[in-house]
């Protein structure tokens, strides 16, 4: 593949998919972590969420969740259900949590290393509806699904899959079949299972085993699925989410437990006070998880930003949700797990507005060495829709990114003595032999930023960047080809499938 192919990001069909994981998959992050708190401040927050936990404790709604607490010495109100945590408990879980978690794919190619300093990138996910520039802003269906699932397969710089779009033509006791058909029959890099509910769970987890072909030592052996595990802020957990804390733990597979803290909302106005509040929230599910299964794969989540106090909206791309990132970061340091963040946008348009709030949580996200950043491409209205072009758009984001984190050249040849002393003062290096054997590779080749001048982009038609992006996505779907590791998934999934779906499916559980 030709190299200039590869940093561009621009290939087409199963060549793009398979070909591509070799050029901006498994990333390290090349910049030193940056902080927004002194480490006395870190150390306090950390410090005041283990008095939350001991003083004030956590609503833990589910009956079973309690009682693993309990047994784990925790103090539980049975009539008001709420949980006192001890800090010997949380630093025993802090002490068996894996810091290293290898995240399995269907092809060898796509797996990943979890742990501090890996920097992965998921696409916008959870959303209800949506939109692009030719069919407009719709409910999200099973072919918007499938659709965006086939743009993530299709970029190497989106290493984990995420349901992008919810598809609401599917009834709920069926949708699970849904995202796990078509993840794994077009998908072949590590996988995502929502928690919603331990029947549901099982089946997904079962479907992984079908359609992989493992037996339980080979689902066990290594995290073959991940799952975003959300708080109800403030200091609440329900019953799917600490059921789903309790099944991935027992199942040896990933929860990212994230608290959405949203300050001035459903948490302090501060932000320090709000990552108090993160910190005992994700400290406690990180607890419940150990206590279901030492050893289980976790990750410390942080998605903490502020809202608008005159609407109430959420608001990303702030100095606020900046600085939350970044203390996030330093928290997740400070207790040694990798982490997961999360950038965002309130814009409802892929325009100036969403690709500024995108781009400034980026930063906060990549400064603060998240292990995973969530809803980095193509999130409009603060998760309530997808937008096709704002993805194609972020991708340019996460790409500069991505090769940002590869070291610079700073040998000799890179210091171009030979190439100064060849061109005369006044002159230029465009035919300098230093830059006609570098020319292919020097510089990042966009993916839909236009470069031209203003004479020549008139030319072409003076298209706007969400144009060219449309141009892009509609591209990428037309030569997609389900990759070769997926071959035969959905013969392997379809009678089990039937069956259930003839029996009536899996209802979500309660809250």
């Amino acid at each position: 593949m030709a190299e200039t192919e590869r940093r561009g990001g621009r290939r087409g069909g199963r060549a793009r998919q398979e070909a591509g994981a070799a050029g901006w998959g498994a990333l390290r992050h090349g910049l030193a972590g940056q902080g927004a708190f002194s480490e006395d401040a870190i150390a306090a927050m950390h410090d005041t969420a283990l008095r939350v936990l001991e003083e004030l404790g956590m609503r833990v709604l589910l009956d079973e969740a309690r009682a693993i607490l309990r047994a784990g010495g925790a103090l539980v109100d049975e009539d008001s259900r709420m949980v006192r945590i001890g800090r010997d408990m949380v630093a025993e879980a802090l002490r068996v949590a894996p810091r290293s978690i290898r995240l399995r794919a269907a092809d060898p190619a796509h797996e990943r290393i979890f742990e501090p300093g890996a920097m992965l990138f998921m696409a916008g996910s959870g959303c209800p509806n949506v939109t692009d520039r030719q069919r407009g802003r719709r409910a999200g269906s099973r072919e918007s699904y499938r659709e965006t699932l086939r743009l993530q397969q299709s970029f190497d710089v989106i290493h984990m899959h995420g349901p992008s779009a919810e598809p609401q033509d599917v009834p709920p006791p069926l949708r699970h079949y849904a995202l796990m058909e078509d993840q794994l029959a077009n998908g072949s890099k590590p996988l995502f299972v929502y928690a919603r509910g331990r029947g549901q769970v099982e089946e997904a987890f079962e479907m992984i085993r079908l359609a992989r072909g493992l037996d339980a030592a080979g689902f066990r052996d290594g995290v073959w699925a991940t799952t975003v595990i959300n708080t109800n802020s403030p200091r609440q957990i329900d019953v799917p989410m600490a059921r789903g804390i309790i099944d991935f733990a027992r199942a040896g597979q990933l929860s990212l437990i994230t608290p959405f803290c949203l300050a001035g909302a459903m948490a302090p106005v501060t932000v320090a006070g709000a990552l108090v509040l993160q910190h005992a929230e994700a400290l406690a599910g990180i607890v419940l998880a150990q206590m279901a299964a030492p050893g289980a794969p976790v990750a410390y989540g942080g998605f903490s930003s502020n809202v608008d106090l005159k609407s109430g909206a959420p608001a990303f791309g702030t100095p606020e949700h900046i600085r939350a990132n970044l203390g996030s970061g330093q928290l997740a340091r400070f207790i040694g797990l990798p982490w997961r963040s999360a950038t965002g946008a309130a814009s409802n348009v892929a325009d100036a507005q969403g690709a500024t709030e995108t781009a400034m949580a980026l930063w906060g996200a990549v400064l603060a060495q998240a292990t995973v950043t969530v809803h980095a491409a193509g999130w409009l209205e603060g998760g309530l829709t997808f937008g096709y072009e704002k993805f194609i758009c972020d991708l340019e984001a996460l790409q500069v990114m991505a090769d940002l984190a590869r070291p610079a050249p700073e040998d000799q040849a890179a210091l171009a003595f030979d190439a100064i002393a060849e061109v005369p003062p006044g002159g230029h290096f465009f035919a300098a032999a230093h830059t006609m054997e570098r020319y292919r590779t020097a510089f990042y080749a966009p993916l839909v930023a236009d470069l031209s001048n203003h004479g020549t982009w008139l030319e072409a038609g003076a298209q706007t960047a969400d144009a060219r992006a449309t141009a892009i996505w509609q591209q990428v779907l037309a030569d997609f080809t389900p990759p070769r590791a997926c071959d035969g998934a959905a013969g392997r999934l379809s009678r089990w499938v039937a069956d259930r779906r003839q029996a009536g499916g899996m209802p979500p559980e309660e809250q």
